[in-house]
């Protein structure tokens, strides 16, 4: 049984992935320093369905919680020391393109940083194996599909500047120390007990409670909307050993974002309040994963369509309601 470190572990991605690990019986050692970016309430959430299967789940696999921050070098050599980790997969990240242009220390401070961090205790502690989780927004501005080999040194936001400063060190670590590493970009990742700053979760709650919505430009642009059970599966699959590989994890259908609002208000039966706004400068027109890569090398591919995504979505929705709009926005 293998004890995998996963950082990030009550963000929305980390807590999927070990749900994953725990179900495919492998220990789970979870990172997380539970800051407050949103209410902390809905990590706690996730945190109690991953401690409840690993004290009681058909896997017999364990969940060791640990409470600290990667960007905090002493904290994340006492996790190593204490635990015997095979492999790591790093999904802590300050999440956030608009964000980011507000203080875009904190994003070095985690994204850049933290991982340094953590692949300097890969390299003491002799662990081989190192996931990166990374973006879609690293493409910028380049014609679409997106593909691995596209150029990534134009980002256009600090969240995605630092993102591509993680890449380049863990190339670094990969040809002076021989560390296995894989790096899934991922296209925004959506589905139940989401993050609450991302525009499904805030068009569902919204739309739901009669609260008006933004809609940046005119709704048109186009994003390869991902689901999170999928992302997971194809952020195990990373596990094997590969040398030093990127994956596009996307969903390989572009869809408009009015197209996601109207599955929305089909669902719920009722009609959204649209507010609309100029677009964002550091927001691309549109997003889409070329994915052959993924299927050929790790035979992984999407499984759930948009429709179905925003069904499941809607109804984690539903059945939680009450706790969703007790959140702080």
């Amino acid at each position: 049984m293998k004890n995998i470190l996963v950082t990030g572990c009550a963000g929305f991605i980390g807590w999927k992935v070990s749900e994953q690990l725990l179900d495919e019986g492998m220990n789970a050692v979870g990172i997380d320093n539970l800051n407050d970016y949103y209410d902390p309430r809905l990590k706690e959430w996730r945190l109690a369905q991953l401690k409840a299967k690993g004290a009681g789940g058909r896997s017999r696999a364990e969940f060791n919680f640990n409470q600290c921050d990667i960007s905090d070098f002493d904290s994340v050599k006492a996790v190593f020391t204490n635990h015997k980790i095979d492999a790591v997969i790093n999904l802590a990240a300050r999440a956030g393109v608009r964000a980011s242009l507000e203080d875009p220390w904190v994003y070095l401070d985690t994204n850049t940083k933290g991982t340094l961090n953590l692949l300097e205790c890969c390299k003491e502690y002799s662990v081989h194996k190192f996931i990166l989780a990374s973006t879609s927004s690293l493409y910028g501005l380049n014609g679409m599909p997106f593909r691995e080999a596209d150029k990534t040194d134009t980002p256009l936001a600090p969240y995605s500047a630092t993102k591509k400063g993680a890449e380049v060190l863990c190339y670094s670590y990969h040809y002076l120390y021989g560390l296995d590493i894989s790096i899934p970009r991922y296209f925004t990742v959506y589905g139940p007990a989401g993050r609450p700053d991302m525009s499904i979760f805030i068009f569902i709650k919204n739309i739901d409670n009669g609260i008006p919505i933004t809609v940046f430009g005119d709704g048109k642009q186009q994003r390869d909307f991902s689901y999170i059970d999928d992302i997971a599966h194809g952020t195990l699959k990373c596990l094997q050993p590969f040398g030093y590989e990127i994956f596009n994890l996307g969903n390989d259908n572009p869809v408009e974002l009015m197209y996601v609002i109207n599955l929305i208000e089909d669902i719920l039966g009722k009609r959204a309040v649209m507010k609309f706004s100029p677009r964002h400068p550091a927001d691309v027109f549109a997003t889409w994963a070329d994915i052959e890569k993924s299927r050929n090398k790790l035979n992984w591919y999407p499984k759930t369509t948009i429709e179905e995504g925003i069904k499941k979505t809607v109804q984690w929705y539903n059945e939680n309601r009450a706790f969703v709009n007790s959140l702080k926005d």
